[in-house]
């Protein structure tokens, strides 16, 4: 075999290697990094929503209750000494109506009641037919309206016919439950007690509603005819009762 022939036999073999090294290799496209993902904002978890509790009813405490005897009830006994250092026991007028009117003859409530033209400067209507009238007065010694000369000067003034009762220790007003002054009770002939409250609708002559009413006067009117009493218990209205303080308060 020639030369000849050998190279050519062999140049297949040569040149390979030689254009496989010779080409440029590309490289692999770049690959772009993924976009990192923003972090997203947690939204706060809803709480769940808090049961309403409904609102507690307010219970009456003890010392809040209305104090006094229950109306229809027997009215409290006592005995009460007048202006002129006699003794008036209610029991006596058993069998006979009676009302109590807490008084302060300080009190501008009491004045405009027993003044000119007041719904007590004339209570002969009232006391008529064997009515019972007992004005008490429960402030203490050293406060408004208190002591027997005070009194006496009123009751002249304004020609008050009933005794007025001193309770300066305030046990009968407290007994009863009296707020204020003027504040009514009034007592049927069996002495159950028949109606409490305000001595009218119009305080001071000022009229509250369309028509003027004289709760005790109407009460009486009813017992006087046998009859029921309709309005039995009002809001009273006036001056605080000037109580002495309670021993510790």
């Amino acid at each position: 075999m020639n030369k000849f022939c050998i190279a050519l036999a062999l140049s297949p073999l040569l040149s390979a290697p030689v254009l496989a090294l010779g080409q440029a290799q590309t490289p692999p496209p770049a690959t772009k990094p993924a976009p990192k993902a923003e972090p997203q904002e947690k939204k706060p978890e809803a709480k769940p929503e808090a049961k309403k509790e409904e609102p507690k009813k307010e219970e009456v405490k003890k010392d809040e209750k209305a104090a006094g005897p229950a109306l229809g009830a027997p009215a409290p006994d006592f005995t009460l000494k007048d202006l002129d250092g006699k003794s008036v026991k209610l029991s006596d007028y058993k069998g006979k109506i009676v009302v109590l009117e807490w008084f302060n003859p300080g009190c501008p409530f009491v004045q405009a009641a027993h003044g000119k033209d007041g719904p007590l400067h004339d209570m002969s209507k009232m006391t008529s037919d064997g009515v019972v009238w007992l004005a008490i007065n429960s402030s203490a010694v050293g406060q408004e309206g208190a002591g027997a000369e005070a009194n006496k000067k009123s009751r002249d003034e304004w020609k008050i016919s009933a005794p007025v009762l001193l309770d300066e220790a305030g046990t009968v007003g407290r007994t009863y439950g009296a707020k204020s002054t003027p504040h009514m009770f009034v007592i049927d002939a069996k002495g159950m007690l028949a109606y409490r409250g305000a001595l009218d609708n119009a305080p001071q002559g000022k009229l509250e509603g369309d028509k003027k009413i004289n709760y005790v006067e109407a009460a009486i009117s009813e017992l006087k005819a046998g009859k029921p009493v309709t309005t039995k218990e009002t809001k009273s209205y006036g001056c605080p009762v000037k109580y002495a303080a309670k021993a510790g308060a």
